[in-house]
């Protein structure tokens, strides 16, 4: 665990919990994609950059959950590193309690503000394409691979990113990827690996709709090699996307089929997790809760399912 893998001349990953994406700038320089969940995953992380002779200039998180910023502030403190994050993630970047906030819906009580749901907040800038680094196209030649620069200077034209954002909303609200000058894709949190679907069945999700309009986009993708966050390493990373789309879509028919007879929220939740065999605890609660207000709120507004008010309750029926 926390071991430096190495994809291609520039391009990394840390073998971890979420993979940490590490690209070379310059002998150097390095950037991370992610910064692992906590503290202790930061000093991890600063413990092999150092082993190598690299100086950290900054951390392009791709979206807010925990274990994806949650070392973000002690390698900040460590390095003086930038820290960017994208659109709303940012927010949450900078405020953490936003994340079990959402996903409880309302102030989290304390079992939920933990590391695992609510990372330390950071000194996070929005991620946009002007914060990346890049390289003066002149620099480039057939023989060596270009070196990129943490600052620039000279006329915009004259450069050529070192990473290029790939919007990749679902999972998160405006979670991203990465694609490095050597072709090299991390994919962040936008598919999981087969053994953690069979086993858990439901993965976090913000927005069915969004996340397949994702996937469908992930599958006609080429490069040298993906990278996800909760996957192994794949040259082809199609298979791994439909299954996926297929997992989401049998979760999504699950609860149509529940939903035979009108059942409030929490009668839903209780037969998907006995259903699959799920052991309930305060984070799955939230985790998996939050998941299936979203599959509901995709099938009303698809016409699969229909809310109403009953008794001072609101009922879930398939439409029929």
């Amino acid at each position: 665990m926390y071991e430096l893998i190495s994809v291609t001349g520039r391009s990394f990953y840390i073998q971890c919990p979420a993979r940490i994406g590490v690209v070379k700038l310059s002998d150097t320089d390095v950037c991370l994609i992610d910064s692992g969940s906590d503290k202790d995953a930061g000093r991890k992380v600063r413990q092999i950059l150092d082993k190598n002779g690299w100086h950290l200039t900054a951390i392009y998180c791709t979206h807010s959950h925990a274990d994806h910023i949650g070392g973000c502030k002690y390698l900040q403190a460590q390095t003086g590193c930038k820290v960017y994050a994208p659109g709303i993630e940012l927010d949450f970047t900078r405020h953490p309690v936003l994340e079990p906030s959402l996903l409880y819906g309302g102030y989290p009580f304390q079992e939920l503000r933990n590391k695992f749901l609510m990372a330390q907040g950071s000194d996070a800038e929005e991620l946009t394409p002007d914060v990346l680094p890049g390289y003066a196209a002149a620099q480039e030649t057939p023989q060596a691979a270009p070196v990129c620069a943490g600052s620039r200077s000279g006329p915009q034209a004259a450069e050529i990113r070192c990473l290029e954002i790939i919007p990749l909303p679902g999972h998160a609200f405006e979670m991203v990827g990465f694609r490095t000058a050597d072709d090299v894709v991390y994919l962040a949190d936008c598919l999981s690996g087969r053994g953690t679907l069979d086993k858990y069945k439901i993965g976090y999700l913000y927005d069915i709709g969004a996340y397949l309009e994702t996937l469908e986009m992930v599958k006609t993708m080429n490069a040298r090699m993906f990278v996800p966050a909760h996957a192994e390493a794949a040259e082809d990373i199609a298979p791994l996307a439909q299954y996926n789309i297929d997992r989401t879509l049998e979760v999504a028919e699950k609860i149509v089929e529940i939903c035979a007879e009108p059942l409030c929220f929490e009668a839903v939740l209780k037969r998907l997790f006995d259903d699959y065999g799920l052991t309930m605890n305060y984070q799955q609660y939230v985790l998996v809760g939050s998941t299936v207000r979203s599959y509901l709120a995709w099938l009303k507004d698809t016409g699969r399912v229909a809310p109403r008010i009953e008794d001072n309750l609101l009922l879930w029926e398939r439409v029929s």
